[in-house]
């Protein structure tokens, strides 16, 4: 084997017979590895016990990741002769617990779920609605519960004691006294002066008015409503005060409840730019003058673009030219209709070629119609606001597609609805604009920031009824 050479030295020699002898050696060497080269399959170890799928379940069982997710942890094992039961399970005295008055939940069917018994559930409800009436409770009202110990095995534990906000300004509170329930009203000390906030206006209105402490709710209304009267971008300018009245109620036990706008104004070098103030049984803005005016103009009845404008046009279904006295704005089905104004509904149901349609009447012998409604949201001779939604887009009538057909009449005549500048006014007068004036004057009158102060408690007042009896004047004693 050694005379053998079997292996010489490749770099030598190429080309003869003795380098051609070792490349295959090298070959052969190269097939010998690569033949006895194993795989990559994972190699798998004898178990130490044969694991089924029951097996599998008795580990799972015994595992602490169930106790985790809130199920019961490891076998419960059966009971040995050296377990002795109890007669009696021992149960707590009392029961605390908060319960929520749901939304379209009534106040009895909420005590019952809590634990309370039927007739403890029914004694609550009367004595409660002898101070209040049960439907004036708010939903989301919470509710402190305590329920006492049963008598015996399988009854409803009785009720022990209920306390509750019942207004913002009245809690009650319910007690077993001698094995009665009785009902005592806790007064809450309200204040109800409107909350002002002012400032610049800044590089934008709503950021300095939330940073001044306004409600976010406030803020919207107070941009809605200036936004009806002025242009927002031209008359109003960075160095202007804004001017916000809300209303307000703050009570003694520290909560505070923000309402709805009840001023809006804009001052310009220390003078009143722009006045609005709430007023009458609608909640209309007017001016200070006593004017209530929009001259915003139209709102737009659907958030789309104008498909087909006012005049003369070849019907897409009856294939001739014919006058088409509206707009067609593009929109999809189900896309929400709003009143470009206020206005009464004088006619709401199907309208020929018009399919589901509403007619609103504006005033100053103003009408609009609003044609091919997939579905109506308003009735006739009802009162609707601008902005408000009274129907949904759809394709009702002589229609070929999804889309709103809006048409305008002045007097009964259809004018081009693009040529119109909505204007809406309302004149206060005699004793009414007297009032109006006076009601501005005292609500500019609150200092900004004044309802935002602690309302220091008032000496505890109990508004218990005087007796019959206690009327009686004590005669005197004759000396």
């Amino acid at each position: 084997m050694e005379k053998l050479d079997l292996a010489p030295d490749l770099a030598e020699a190429i080309g003869s017979g003795r380098w051609f002898r070792g490349v295959g050696t090298l070959v052969g060497l190269s097939a010998l590895a690569l033949a006895m080269w194993p795989d990559f399959s994972p190699l798998e170890a004898a178990p130490a016990m044969e694991l089924d799928d029951s097996a599998r379940d008795e580990f799972r069982s015994q595992m602490i990741m169930p106790l985790a997710l809130g199920a019961d942890s490891g076998r419960h094992m059966g009971a040995t002769p050296s377990v002795k039961q109890l007669e009696n399970a021992p149960e707590r005295p009392q029961l605390e617990f908060l319960a929520t008055l749901a939304k379209g939940d009534s106040f009895g069917r909420m005590l019952q779920r809590s634990g309370v018994g039927s007739g403890d559930a029914q004694t609550v409800s009367e004595l409660i609605a002898r101070t209040m009436s049960l439907s004036d409770i708010e939903p989301g009202t919470q509710i402190d519960i305590t329920l006492g110990r049963r008598s015996s095995a399988g009854q409803a534990r009785p009720l022990d004691a209920i306390n509750f906000r019942a207004r913002f300004d009245l809690a009650l509170q319910i007690d077993r006294i001698d094995g009665n329930l009785s009902l005592k009203r806790i007064p809450i000390q309200v204040d109800n002066t409107p909350l002002r906030i002012r400032g610049l206006v800044g590089s934008s209105l709503y950021r300095s008015a939330r940073a001044a402490g306004a409600p976010a709710s406030a803020v919207q209304q107070f941009l809605s409503t200036l936004g009806d009267q002025i242009d927002m971008d031209r008359s109003v300018r960075s160095t202007d005060t804004f001017d916000i009245i809300v209303a307000h109620k703050r009570a003694a036990t520290g909560d505070r409840q923000a309402g709805q706008l009840l001023y809006a104004g804009i001052d310009r070098g220390g003078k009143s730019q722009t006045q609005l103030m709430r007023w009458g049984s609608e909640g209309r803005f007017f001016e200070a003058s006593g004017v209530g005016e929009q001259r915003s103009g139209l709102l737009a009845p659907v958030p789309g673009g104008i498909s087909s404008g006012f005049g003369m046009r070849r019907h897409p279904i009856l294939g001739y030219r014919r006058m088409h006295s509206g707009m067609d704005f593009r929109a999809s089905s189900g896309t929400p209709i709003v009143a470009v104004a206020d206005a009464q509904v004088v006619g709401s149901g199907r309208m020929g070629g018009c399919g589901n349609a509403v007619r609103l009447r504006h005033g100053g012998g103003m009408d609009t119609r609003y044609c091919h409604m997939s579905r109506i949201a308003v009735r006739s001779g009802q009162s609707v606001r601008r902005g408000q939604v009274i129907g949904y887009v759809g394709s009702t009538g002589l229609s070929t597609g999804p889309h709103l057909h809006y048409e305008m009449y002045r007097n009964g005549r259809a004018v081009n609805p693009a040529s119109v500048k909505f204007v809406t006014r309302a004149q206060l007068s005699g004793a009414e604009l007297s009032q109006f004036r006076a009601k501005l004057t005292q609500l500019k009158q609150v200092e900004a920031g004044a309802a935002l102060v602690d309302l220091k408690p008032a000496a505890p007042q109990e508004d218990v009824p005087v007796r019959e009896i206690d009327k009686i004047a004590v005669p005197k004693k004759v000396p």
